[in-house]
């Protein structure tokens, strides 16, 4: 029986990895829907390849633009998820979200209630409205399945587990590009130094946040989010050959760990088929010699100041929303070259401590639209910041 899926987000790297793994199989599944943000010609171009009927574009100017050269292909498209699927009936069998950035909130809750099953990449989403998420997931009897490597890896070494036997659960870091360098070294290195991720091929966001260890910290609190667990459970490790991407510590004694290639066709595949998936596509023997004299580190936090921010309180408040939204903007300015790479860090440590932002750590968005203000106050406030301390930001 042929599966109907939605791919929001295909044109980025888990899109590209799941639109391999469909090209093998098509067959088995077929494409209902597609979305970008902007990258119009890829999305055309995979349109066409899988024969999707369906394509949404957010960029408004965009959609206006290419609108008629979808049409002449008999392609519908459309500027957001309701309008694409308003007169859906019937739920496919799984969604895959891989929208990147706190964009990809509002589709994701839009989508919902058209799938039997979602997996959801995108971190943003999950750290600031998980909440919402999990309201329309019971409301819409939607399964949900994590498909970042480390909170799959948990989510399946959990499996038939009772949560109440957890003494610890580690996720595994690969250190990034920069582990063996003290951070007064590389305080003013070039963006094109920090993307060269020595193990994954990731987009340019979260290969500056594997520098900086921010996606830990990020992963940290979906952690406590999906699992419902209290943030003391978990711990980070870095572990840089990537080959094992959790570590759960039972009270009993037995713990249980799970490893597989630096690749995320694997979390993917096994989304798409259950777990049931006979991953073929290249040799895929059991690396041991990936394991043999492994040694693994405590992160050193003189090196990753960032992994500081653990020591806040997550409470699903705005607190959430700044911290995204303040790293977001910062690692935006340090790709367009207009920080550096140390001030990453030490403006997100001054910012999160300024009063402005401290009288929101307390109270909670009650709604989406809450979470966009937030978004655009902080966004406003970062800004004006830099603009007033720009003679003294390389020294900060």
């Amino acid at each position: 029986m042929v599966k109907n899926i939605f791919l929001l987000g295909s044109t980025g790297s888990i899109g590209d990895s799941t639109l391999k793994i469909l090209k093998k199989n098509k067959k088995k599944f077929n494409i209902k829907l597609l979305s970008t943000n902007q990258n119009v010609e890829k999305i055309f171009n995979q349109a066409i390849e899988f024969d999707v009927k369906r394509v949404v574009i957010f960029n408004k100017q965009k959609y206006l633009k290419y609108y008629q050269r979808f049409k002449k292909k008999r392609i519908k498209v459309f500027f957001n998820i309701k309008d694409a699927l308003r007169n859906k009936k019937r739920k496919v069998f799984l969604t895959i979200n891989a929208i990147s950035g706190i964009d990809g909130l509002e589709p994701t809750l839009d989508v919902i209630k058209f799938s039997n099953n979602i997996a959801i990449a995108n971190k943003e989403s999950i750290i600031c409205g998980w909440k919402f998420i999990k309201k329309e997931l019971t409301k819409n009897k939607t399964d949900f399945i994590p498909l970042d490597s480390e909170h799959f890896s948990i989510w399946s070494l959990l499996r038939n587990e009772n949560f109440k036997n957890i003494k610890k659960i580690y996720l595994t870091a690969s250190g990034g590009p920069f582990l063996n360098k003290k951070l007064n070294e590389i305080k003013n290195i070039k963006s094109k130094y920090a993307l060269r991720h020595p193990n994954w091929k990731m987009g340019k966001k979260i290969s500056i946040d594997s520098a900086t260890m921010m996606n830990k910290i990020f992963e940290i609190i979906e952690a406590v989010n999906i699992f419902n667990l209290n943030i003391n459970k978990f711990e980070i490790l870095i572990h840089p050959k990537s080959y094992i991407h959790a570590i759960v510590h039972f009270k009993s004694g037995l713990i249980k760990l799970l490893a597989h290639d630096t690749t995320m066709e694997i979390p993917i595949a096994n989304a798409l088929y259950k777990n049931q998936f006979n991953y073929l596509f290249e040799q895929t023997n059991f690396k041991f010699e990936l394991l043999n004299g492994e040694n693994f580190i405590k992160p050193n936090k003189n090196n990753f100041p960032l992994l500081n921010i653990l020591n806040y309180k997550f409470n699903k408040t705005y607190f959430e929303i700044i911290l995204v939204s303040l790293n977001d903007e910062l690692v935006k300015k340090y790709l367009e070259n207009k920080i550096s790479y140390i001030s990453i860090h030490n403006i997100m440590l001054i910012l999160l401590k300024k009063p402005y932002f401290k009288k929101y750590y307390k109270s909670s968005p009650s709604n989406i639209n809450d979470i966009k203000i937030m978004v655009e106050k902080t966004k406003k406030f970062l800004n004006e910041y830099l603009t007033k301390n720009a003679k003294n930001i390389k020294r900060i």
